[in-house]
C-alpha cells in the first residue's frame, strides 16, 4: 500500500491492534478509500510526525473528541489509545474535565460515560486521591492564582470585561473553570494547555480564548513547534477550516508575545 500507510498502519497498532482493523472492516463495503485515508493521512502523515509525542497527541485528541461532543465511537478508540501511549485513568478523567470547561456539561459527561466503558473493559479503576492538595485558599484566591500563573494580569482583565453586563460570568470563570478546575494538579501546567488548545480549535467558534491559551502554552514551556502540531493535529479530527483558523490565531498570539518582548 505505500511508505504513508505502512507508517501508519503501525502507529495505528500500536494504539490499539484491534481498533485499527476495525478502522478498515466497517468501512470496506462502502467507502474503503476513507479507511485508507484515516490510516495514511490521519496516522502516516500527521501522527507520526516528530514534532509532538504519542502521550501528547493522544491527551489533544481527547480534548477535542469530548468537545465536538458527537464522535463516542472515535472517543472511545482515544481513550483505548490514551492508555496504550502513557495516559493514566485519572488523566484521561483530568483532561476530559479541562475540555468541559470549553464544551460544556453534556459533552463531559458523554464523554465520561465512554471512558468508564473502556476502563471497564480493562478492567481499570479511577484513583480517587485529592486533586488540589493540602491547599487552604478559597476558590477565587486559586483561580486567580492559577490564571495569573499562565496569563499574567488576565483575572482583572476577565472580570473588568464582563463587569458593565454580567460580572457574575466573570466570577464563574474565575471559581469555577479556574478555582475548581484548571488549578488540579493531576495534569502539569503543559498537558492541561494542550487539551485547552485542542478543544478550543475544535470547538471552531472561540478565537479570543484559543489565543489567550497559545499564549499560556509558550508560558508553561510549550515551543511553537508543539502548539503548531497540536493544531495540525486537529484537521484530522474537526477539519482543515477549524485547523486553519486556529492557526492563524496562533500567529496572531506568537506575534503579539514576540511584540511584548516576553
Amino acid at each position: 500500500m505505500g511508505d504513508r500507510f505502512e507508517r501508519g498502519l503501525k502507529a495505528l497498532l500500536a494504539l490499539d491492534a484491534a481498533g485499527a482493523a476495525r478502522v478498515q472492516e466497517v468501512l470496506a463495503d462502502i467507502a474503503p478509500d476513507l479507511g485508507q485515508w484515516v490510516i495514511e493521512f490521519g496516522y502516516g502523515d500527521v501522527f507520526t510526525r516528530p514534532g509532538l509525542d504519542p502521550r501528547s497527541r493522544q491527551a489533544a485528541t481527547i480534548a477535542a473528541l469530548t468537545a465536538l461532543g458527537y464522535a463516542a465511537p472515535q472517543l472511545d478508540f482515544h481513550v483505548a489509545g490514551g492508555l496504550s501511549a502513557g495516559l493514566t485513568p485519572r488523566e484521561i478523567v483530568e483532561i476530559i474535565y479541562v475540555a468541559t470547561v470549553f464544551a460544556g456539561f453534556p459533552a463531559g459527561l458523554n464523554a465520561l460515560t465512554v471512558a468508564r466503558e473502556v476502563f471497564a473493559r480493562r478492567g481499570l479503576t479511577v484513583d480517587q486521591g485529592p486533586a488540589h492538595g493540602p491547599d487552604t485558599m478559597s476558590r477565587r484566591a486559586r483561580g486567580l492564582a492559577a490564571l495569573e500563573a499562565t496569563s499574567r494580569g488576565a483575572g482583572r482583565v476577565v472580570l473588568d470585561s464582563l463587569a458593565d453586563i454580567a460580572p457574575d460570568l466573570g466570577a464563574f470563570i474565575l471559581d469555577f473553570a479556574y478555582g475548581d478546575v484548571i488549578s488540579r494538579t493531576i495534569l502539569t501546567p503543559r498537558d492541561k494547555e494542550i487539551a485547552m488548545i485542542a478543544a478550543a480549535t475544535a470547538r471552531g467558534t472561540q478565537r479570543p480564548q484559543l489565543k489567550v491559551h497559545v499564549k499560556a502554552a509558550l508560558s508553561v514551556g510549550l515551543t511553537r513547534e508543539e502548539i503548531v502540531e497540536v493544531i495540525m493535529q486537529m484537521a484530522v479530527y474537526c477539519g482543515f477550516p477549524a485547523a486553519i483558523n486556529a492557526i492563524l490565531a496562533a500567529r496572531e498570539a506568537f506575534g503579539e508575545v514576540a511584540a511584548a518582548g516576553e
